[in-house]
């Protein structure tokens, strides 16, 4: 009769204790668990702390006593393997409740002890009401301290941004807690790419949550019955409680003092999931295993590897070595507030570790037919091989559907399957369930566009260095979707307009086309690039991926005492003395620009003063209806999110015939007139220092400050006549030529002011107009003193564009601070 011992009672120990027992019913099976529980729901424990899950008993899968009737197994709670003899075959074991110490003999061992949650050793990092959540016990610890927490305003910080961290922010927001969410990285979830977290921070903001991104708790104190968070910044938080989820670290001691190998990342084993002992196996979360797509070794702490797992090894174990286990996808999903987010497979950063080569797509649609009430955004990300098509990771957010697309694009990896089986997916098709063409089939599509040469695709972090080489961003959205926010520096043709208006698109510049998601950029660059434009590219995910990414991700100058700014700005009351009434709106399923153009609609059939209620299923309608109301001088009285689902209460404003837009109160507007290199370098010094701030940055070049803008070489082919030759000859061209205000010494005064620039390590002017027009600054160079000057929009730098007074006026309305220099 074969002996089995199991160290470790959750998910791999007893997955592998049943099918012990169900292949070979005579051994002798024996689990210890330091525990008092096995079993249990560990992905469920945080909805326990926020009342989701109301009665605890449902977070036990089964109990030792049920577990014996069944399948005639000893569990024993609350017992710890302290020690493995391999030559004798035993393990030495402490009763947790006596203390008493004894010996277990075993034919075969499985190690499963999962994995600790990290606890860095901080000041003040025992203080009372700091916790971490990897058991039963510590869950119930939670709760309890929680529920004792008796005042108006509750307070929660958590440390770690990833699954457990954003699932324990949700249910301490649902349990009634002001959250603070603190994370290391620049993004929440690092399993999946940056574009696709920013869209979870938007979700987070929304709810309430602050974030402090690319910030570490440092230390902790307690003052009276507060805690006091200490951040590496020096700022501090004032909290209740505290919830430390900064990663997990595998269980190695055992098989350390056993003398078995160990890797860079868990405990050794081989593809039959042996330990260096061939009588020693282990499983889940304390060892290391192959992902699947790069082929690295990492460690995998989720709940269906360990469960694969603890099934496939007592299969080798009773019936040989049949079984090999191949590694793991990494397939993951959780649930953030109203949000799904899921991935399979390898993000950028694993391709990018891994020297694989890669291009990724990214598609935002609805979860099913747009016309069938319900659709909520779904945004699906793609990563596929250039070389053979073959599929490499995916990652989905949205509202519902997510789970449903990344399991289909998961069975795909197993399958190896490519982008050409993508788009031949046969799926069930239903109005209420998906759109005729998926999202999986739209992945698959536009993957196969790339593929076959139809179209460009760039992301986010592509656009600057294809603007500085002289790119030209071409925004084909509506007018009205471009006046409520757009990538600085754009051209707005609409795509329906494109056709006619060819001859306002250079041909001899590279063309990025963008629209809200990349459905109309892409219908742009094909027009483009079929009327002979050579070198057109389509950002992918359009500016709803690049407003995200583009915004301030963290909460950093937010306080618990300030609150959290989620982005709703209520105007001042509308003075309206006809009577009102209030019309409702859905525009579920409507992708934009459907929602904001409907909207607009029906604001022109109103009065002043007249309501109009709409509820979106589109996330991105929360920020541009903020914006639209705006500049189109209605006021967003109400603006709320849930479940996916946007509503929004617009009062309309006065009749206007143009866009208004309101004051800001914090831009700054600096004209500058003179080309003086003092001066020049002044300038940018402010402009630098209030992006630097935050603030918005506009510089309106008039007459000689114009020729701060020039090109340092003569732009040929230009006709003009003498007079206009003549300014150009005598006008130093561009910034390097630049002379002094006062001691300009024939030109020695300007080198001796750039050496001292250089050794006091200030940038050069040059480098300053850089960075201003990286930074976001808007350069506007004055069109009637450039007609004057006889200067051409072809001799200015890249990045400047061509205005005149009113665009000025325009922005100096919004500004604070207006420089004229």
């Amino acid at each position: 009769m074969a002996k089995y011992v199991i160290v470790g009672g959750v998910a791999g120990g007893m997955s592998a204790a049943a099918r012990l027992r169900r292949l070979d019913e005579t051994a002798e099976i024996t689990v210890f668990e330091r525990g008092g529980y096995i079993s249990y729901a560990n992905c469920g424990l945080p909805y326990y702390v926020g009342g989701v899950i109301a009665e605890k008993e449902k977070l036990f899968v089964q109990t030792p006593e049920a577990f014996h009737a069944r399948f005639r197994v000893n569990v024993r709670v609350k017992h710890e393997v302290l020690g493995i003899d391999r030559e004798k075959k035993q393990v030495r074991v402490k009763n947790l409740v006596t203390g008493e110490e004894f010996t277990e003999n075993y034919d075969k061992l499985i190690l499963s002890p999962g994995a600790e949650p990290v606890r860095p050793p901080l000041p003040g990092i025992e203080s009372e009401g700091i916790f971490t959540v990897r058991s039963v016990e510590d869950t119930f610890a939670i709760k309890e301290y929680i529920q004792a927490i008796n005042k108006p305003q509750k307070r929660a910080v958590v440390i770690g941004g990833g699954f457990i961290g954003l699932e324990m922010a949700e249910n301490l927001h649902h349990a009634g807690f002001q959250v603070t969410l603190v994370e290391l990285a620049p993004q929440v979830m690092i399993v999946i790419d940056y574009e696709m977290a920013a869209l979870v921070h938007d979700h987070l903001r929304a709810k309430g949550v602050a974030l402090f991104l690319e910030e570490a708790a440092q230390s902790f104190r307690r003052d009276g019955s507060e805690l006091v968070v200490t951040l590496k910044s020096g700022k501090e938080l004032r909290t209740d409680v505290v919830v430390m989820s900064v990663g997990v670290r595998p269980e190695t001691k055992l098989a350390k003092d056993a003398g078995l190998r160990l890797g860079t990342r868990g405990i050794s084993v081989n593809e039959y999931l042996q330990t260096s002992d061939p009588d020693i196996y282990a499983i889940g979360d304390a060892i290391e295993i192959p992902h699947r797509v790069t082929g690295n070794i990492q460690s995998i702490p989720l709940a269906w590897p360990a469960n694969q797992q603890g099934r496939m090894v007592a299969d080798n174990i009773v019936l040989g070595h049949k079984k090999p286990y191949k590694g793991d996808f990494a397939t993951a999903i959780a649930k953030v507030f109203d949000q799904t987010v899921a991935t399979t497979g390898a993000n950028e950063k694993a391709l990018e570790a891994a020297k694989i080569p890669y291009k990724s797509v990214l598609y935002h649609g609805g979860h099913h037919a747009g016309y069938y009430p319900g659709a909520t955004q779904l945004s699906l990300k793609l990563l596929f091989s250039p070389e053979d098509g073959r599929i490499l990771g995916a990652q989905a957010v949205g509202y519902d559907g997510v789970d449903k697309r990344i399991d289909v694009l998961a069975m795909a990896l197993l399958k190896g399957a490519t982008i050409d089986d993508l788009t031949d997916w046969d799926h069930a098709y239903a109005p209420p369930f998906s759109s005729a063409k998926d999202p999986v089939n739209m992945v698959g599509f536009m993957a196969e566009n790339v593929l076959m040469g139809k179209v460009n695709v760039i992301d986010y972090k592509a656009v600057s260095k294809l603007v500085e080489e002289g790119a030209l961003l071409l925004d084909v959205r509506t007018p009205h979707e471009f006046a409520s926010g757009t990538i600085p520096g754009s051209v707005n043709i609409p795509v329906d307009s494109l056709r006619e208006r060819l001859h306002e698109v250079p041909k001899n510049k590279k063309i990025i086309v963008y629209c809200r998601v990349g459905l109309r950029g892409y219908i742009a660059a094909r027009i483009l690039m079929q009327n002979g434009y050579k070198e057109v590219y389509n950002l992918s995910g359009g500016y709803l991926t690049y407003s995200a990414v583009m915004k301030k991700q963290s909460s950093s100058e937010a306080t618990f005492e300030e609150g959290v700014d989620t982005g709703v700005h209520v105007s001042k009351p509308l003075q309206v003395s006809l009577p009102s009434k209030t019309i409702k709106l859905d525009v579920c399923g409507l992708q934009c620009p459907g929602p904001i153009s409907r909207v607009k609609q029906e604001i022109d059939k109103l009065r002043p003063g007249d309501r109009l209620e709409v509820v979106a299923s589109d996330p991105g309608f929360y920020n541009d209806v903020g914006s639209w109301a705006k500049v189109t001088g209605n006021r967003l009285e109400s603006l709320s999110m849930d479940k996916g689902l946007v509503n929004a209460v617009i009062i309309k404003g006065e009749e206007t015939s143009a866009p208004v837009v309101t004051s800001s109160g914090n831009e700054k507007t600096i004209i500058v007139f003179d080309g003086d290199l003092d001066k020049a370098i002044a300038s940018f010094i402010i402009a630098n220092g209030a992006l630097a701030m935050g603030r918005k940055v506009t510089m309106f070049f008039t007459f000689w400050g114009l020729t701060i803008l020039r090109k340092p070489k003569k732009v040929r082919k230009l006709k003009k006549n003498l007079l206009e030759k003549m300014f150009g000859w005598m006008l130093p061209r561009g910034s390097t030529k630049l002379p002094l205000s006062r001691m300009n010494m024939m030109g020695m005064g300007p080198k001796m002011i750039r050496f001292l620039m250089k050794i006091k390590r200030v940038d050069a002017l040059e480098i300053m107009i850089k960075n201003a027009i990286a930074g976001g600054a808007r350069l506007i160079a004055c069109q009637m003193s450039m007609d004057l000057m006889g200067i051409r929009k072809e001799e200015l730098i890249d990045g400047v564009e061509v205005g005149g007074v009113a665009t000025y006026l325009e922005t100096a309305e919004k500004a604070d601070t207006n420089l004229f220099i």
